[in-house]
This record gives C-alpha cells, structure tokens and sequence, in this order.
C-alpha cells in the first residue's frame, strides 16, 4: 500500500518506500535536494554527495528530467531546520518508474499566461496544477456530501440509458447517432427514466451521469456533456415538497464541504462556503419581474417573458442577498409555454420553480403530471406523438404522485468556487469545437 505523503510524520525514524513526481532538484557542490510530490503533499529527499555509497544515486538525479516518477526507499528524519514539514528522507534506493520529456508544453504552475485551448489540449498536465487539484478534491466531496444524503433517506441509486430510441423531452437539442441500422439519440437527462422507476413503486431514486446537450453555445455556463446529479421521489403533496428537499439536501452538502475545506477554499480561490442558516426565499416570477424594474430599472425583453435569462439570473441573486440576505431564491409560477410538458399545472400555472444561485440558475424542479389522460394531453398541446409514446405508457397502469430536480455537478462546482468557466470544474470539457482528449 502507497505511503500518502500527508502521513509521513507517522514514519519518523523508519525505513519507507514512496512513490511521486520529481518537482524539484536542487544540485548543490556537496548535497542534492530532490522535491517530491504526490497528490496530498510534498517530500524533500537529501542526497549526501561526498557518501560514495550514493555515487549512483547521485548521477541518476544529475541527469534525470523533472515530472519523472520515481519509487524512492530510505529513512524518514524529522528535521526543523527542513522548511517543507519539517523532515527530509534520506535515499538509500531510488528507481525511475517513468522518464519525463525535458520540457513540458507550458508551466503547469503559472497559468496565467497560458491560453485555454493549449490547457486543455494537454489537460493531464493541466490538472498537475494544486489549484486545479484542489478543485476536483472539493468536487469529490461535495458528490459524496449529495450521495450521503440521499442515501440516508432511503434513496435507490439506478443506471438508466444514455441511447435511447427517441429524441427525449423536446426533440430538439439532441446528438443523433448511427445505431447500427437506425438512429439513435444521445440522452438529454434521464427524466422519462426516472418517472418510469416511480411507475414501478421504487418510490426514491437517483443517479449521477452524463448528460448530453447538442446546444451550439460557447459560453461560460454551457457544454455539450455534463455530469448530471438527479433525483426523483414519489408521494409528495405538492412541488413545494420538492423544494424543502432540495434546500435540505444542499445546505447538508455546503456544510459538509465547509467543514473540510472551508479554510482552503478561502485561502485559494478566495471566496466563503456559505452554510444556509434559514429557509430559501420563495417569490413569483411575476412579483420577480416588478421587483427587478422597480430597483435596477430593469425590464426583461419581451421574447423572454414567463422565464429567466442570465441577466434577470445575475439580478434576482443580488435581489435576494439585498432583501433576504440569502444567496439562494426559489422562483415559482413560470409561463406553461416556458416549462416541460410533463410539469403538473393548477389553475394553468406549473408546479415548479428554478433555484438561483450566486448568479445562475442550478435547478428546474417540479411536481410531475401522473395522470395519464391529462400527461398526453399536455404533450399533444406541445406537438409530441411518436417522441414520447413510450413514455406516456408509463402512466397508463398506476403510477404515484411524485417529482425531482437535477442538479449539473460541474456548475455547482464552479459556483461554490467562484470560477469563471465551466472548464475549469470539468474533468475533461466538451463545447462544439473540442472532442478531444
């Protein structure tokens, strides 16, 4: 088992074995100092020159390129006068594992000067950077804080189709794919999917996924594959116990990431974990509107009437943290035109809500329609036959009431951090003009 450099201080006086990246060699007369690093921390291992017991240690680290690898054993010494931690190893075995290039395509550990496209180009140096390391770190727990949650509410985790055999939801904005001798369609969310494991008694689901978006767009916001976190629930009396869910379910995930990275977060990107102390502020889209007009003098343009656009997003953000002193707004009572087919309406009006956050919208909730007659109605007013046959036979034989939301990891990702693109909280990033890596 691999000796994580975060633990070394429980190896003082020991004989260990490390593996890492070669950082740093500092090539002096009478001593070598090699930094080393691995994902949690760093080493320095010191090579005596004038030793003739290390003659070949030293001619390796003479000629070897950083960024190689190396499997190093030796005793691990505490010592105060070592800057990095305040130890050092002292090599009696060092093997390279790999043998970098002798330069890298750009300086990994200053980004600022290197353009986005050669980043990700060559992302697997990219991510060597801490800052970028750190952000995958706190990506990781915010997903196991979500998961966690939903499994301590008695939640089933399922796997549903990314091809499917009809364009879903709209028929619009999906990847089509040759299917051996038919087409096939790249899967927008898996929102037919989980309705059908409401229809089948599951009661509580969830899944993380990709999600695939055949949207031209280029900006900040958008991608053509994300990471999708989903969740759907049955038995519920209205949309608004959809929302008290999701309140509950992120403020459970702020706090788990405040609590452990918190200070770090702070400290490199220079913005706070908020924990939610009370419950997120609920107003109309139309009470939204007036608000907006009457404090910012703004109107939104006529063609996005009954929604949102990202500046009527950037405003109800600061709206909320002026009035309520809250960085998240649920906001109701959206136009049907703007909303889903699938949306159960009272009085005309969908069941849902969007939630802003920090500037953006990172939900679409809802109460779903379960009813069948009225479901096909709905999707016949929106001129869906064929697309959504299959899935309007879901209702046909008993399905609960029930409804969910979805939340895009790598949005939710940059937001908490404050990043200004998309790209930047995306393992590997996908617009219109990059399939590769």
């Amino acid at each position: 088992m691999k000796i994580k450099f975060k633990d070394l201080k429980e190896y003082f006086g020991k004989e260990i074995t490390i593996e890492g990246f070669i950082e740093n060699i500092r090539d002096l007369q009478w001593v070598q100092f090699v930094i080393v690093r691995d994902l949690t921390d760093k080493v320095q291992v010191t090579i005596e020159k004038s030793e003739e017991k290390n003659k070949e240690m030293v001619e390796l680290i003479s000629n070897l390129p950083l960024e190689s690898t190396v499997k190093i054993t030796g005793t691990l010494m505490e010592s105060p006068k070592v800057k990095l931690n305040g130890m050092e190893l002292i090599p009696t075995k060092i093997e390279v594992t790999s043998t970098s290039e002798h330069e890298l395509p750009f300086n990994y550990k200053d980004l600022n000067n290197v353009l986005s496209d050669t980043r990700s180009d060559y992302r697997f140096i990219d991510l060597r950077n801490e800052r970028n390391k750190l952000i995958f770190q706190v990506q990781s727990t915010m997903v196991n804080a979500l998961r966690e949650f939903v499994l301590n509410k008695d939640f089933m985790e399922i796997h549903t189709p990314k091809l499917i055999g009809t364009a879903s939801e709209s028929g619009s904005e999906v990847f089509e794919v040759k299917y051996f001798d038919r087409k096939a369609y790249l899967a927008q969310s898996p929102q037919f999917y989980k309705q059908m494991a409401m229809a089948a008694g599951f009661e509580r689901v969830f899944e993380v996924a990709p999600a695939f978006r055949a949207e031209n767009s280029n900006s900040n916001r958008h991608a053509t594959e994300f990471t999708s976190f989903d969740i759907e629930f049955s038995y519920i009396d209205s949309y608004k116990d959809v929302m008290k869910f999701e309140q509950e379910l992120l403020t459970y995930m702020l706090d788990k990431v405040n609590n452990k990275f918190g200070e770090k977060i702070k400290e490199v990107f220079g913005v706070d974990v908020v924990v939610p102390k009370s419950d997120f502020p609920v107003i109309k889209l139309n009470d939204l509107y007036k608000e907006l007009e009457k404090r910012y003098g703004y109107q939104i343009p006529a063609e996005d009437v009954g929604d949102l656009n990202a500046e009527t997003e950037k405003l109800a953000s600061r709206f909320a943290s002026e009035v309520y002193n809250s960085e998240f707004l649920f906001i109701t009572d959206y136009s049907k035109t703007k909303r889903a087919f699938y949306h159960m309406r009272e009085n005309d009006i969908p069941q849902g809500y969007d939630l802003i956050w920090r500037g953006m919208e990172i939900t679409t909730g809802a109460q779903r329609e379960h009813r069948y007659d009225i479901l096909k109605a709905q999707a016949l007013e929106k001129g869906l036959t064929d697309d959504v046959k299959f899935y309007l036979e879901f209702f046909k034989y008993g399905c609960p009431p029930h409804g969910g939301f979805a939340l895009g990891v790598d949005r939710l990702t940059m937001l908490l951090l404050g990043l200004p693109h998309l790209r930047e909280s995306m393992y590997i990033y996908r617009n219109p003009d990059r399939l590769e890596p």
